[in-house]
This record gives C-alpha cells, sequence and structure tokens, in this order.
C-alpha cells in the first residue's frame, strides 16, 4: 500500500513526504473527529464497576 501511494504522488521527494504528512494527518483528524466519537457509545469502556 505505501509504495502503491508513493508512486501515485506527484512531485519530487519533499514534495511527496509533505503530500504523505497531510495524508496522515488527515486520516489522524478523521480518527479522531469522527470515527472514534461515532463508535465511543458502542464500547463498554463506562461500565466499569469496582466493588468487593
Amino acid at each position: 500500500m505505501y509504495g502503491w501511494l508513493w508512486r501515485h504522488l506527484p512531485g519530487n521527494t519533499a514534495a511527496r513526504i509533505g503530500e504523505c504528512l497531510v495524508l496522515f494527518l488527515a486520516v489522524v483528524a478523521l480518527l479522531f473527529f469522527v470515527i472514534f466519537p461515532w463508535v465511543e457509545p458502542l464500547l463498554p469502556f463506562n461500565n466499569v464497576d469496582v466493588s468487593q
């Protein structure tokens, strides 16, 4: 996958590195602002019970 991405990005090496960084940050932002908030109510982490 990374090789395919590298071959299809335009520009020289410096431009490709910058484009990869921007794409990575876009994926991280998508995960944090869309995917994780959507999945969070479905996870059982709020149902913690600590009793003796």
